[in-house]
């Protein structure tokens, strides 16, 4: 299931894509251009605020996360489908893509030599200590993975959880109040998970500036 519903938001945002790109306008921008231009700057803003002017080049994988990520929460919302986020898979999928990325760009940015030497090497810090650090941070970036994925997991598939309970112990509209709390919780995952990725990709492509 996970897998398919995966599939639709994909089928979902390309669809969507598709149709607005035919409609966009300078001149008179419809109702849902100006709400998803809005949506655009607030996340170049707060790419921005973490990462400085070079934070809109890394718009397309970080707000897409962000998008799939925020769909696949609310789709448990609705009736007859499920959130593609409640199975550990599609979490760990997501953590797993934004390490891959952030390690790309700072080894792109800073070249492969000097990136590895951030692992090792810090202000204040003996050269001595350097195996030990650099054994420290490595962990660190690995738990990073873990850390994203359990998070979205864990607030998705604990929400999905405690609505089903009391949906069997008292139907209608007892969980109602639960599936609200669900979708603040959707969002402010998708939105912890982006910042966290910014936050990340900082660190990852503005090495030199720390040293």
């Amino acid at each position: 299931d996970h897998v398919a519903f995966s599939a639709l938001i994909c089928l979902i945002v390309l669809v969507l894509g598709l149709a607005i790109r035919s409609r966009l306008s300078v001149d008179n921008p419809g109702k849902l251009q100006i709400v998803l231009e809005d949506v655009t700057r607030f996340f170049v803003s707060t790419l921005e605020d973490n990462m400085g002017h070079k934070g809109r080049q890394f718009l397309p994988v970080l707000g897409g996360l962000f998008v799939f990520i925020w769909i696949g929460n609310m789709m448990g919302q609705v009736p007859g489908l499920g959130a593609p986020t409640s199975n550990i898979n599609v979490p760990f999928a997501c953590a797993l893509t934004l390490w891959i990325y952030y390690h790309y760009q700072g080894v792109r940015t800073q070249g492969p030599i000097s990136y590895l030497k951030h692992f090792a090497i810090m202000p204040g810090v003996p050269l001595i200590m350097a195996p030990m650090i650099f054994v420290i941070e490595v962990i660190s970036h690995l738990s990073r993975v873990l850390s994203l994925t359990l998070r979205l997991f864990g607030n998705i598939f604990g929400e999905h959880l405690v609505v089903l309970i009391i949906a069997s112990i008292v139907p209608f509209l007892m969980p109602l109040p639960i599936q609200f709390l669900g979708l603040v919780v959707g969002t402010l995952q998708a939105f912890i998970f982006l910042i966290l990725g910014s936050i990340y990709m900082s660190a990852a492509v503005a090495v030199d500036e720390h040293h």
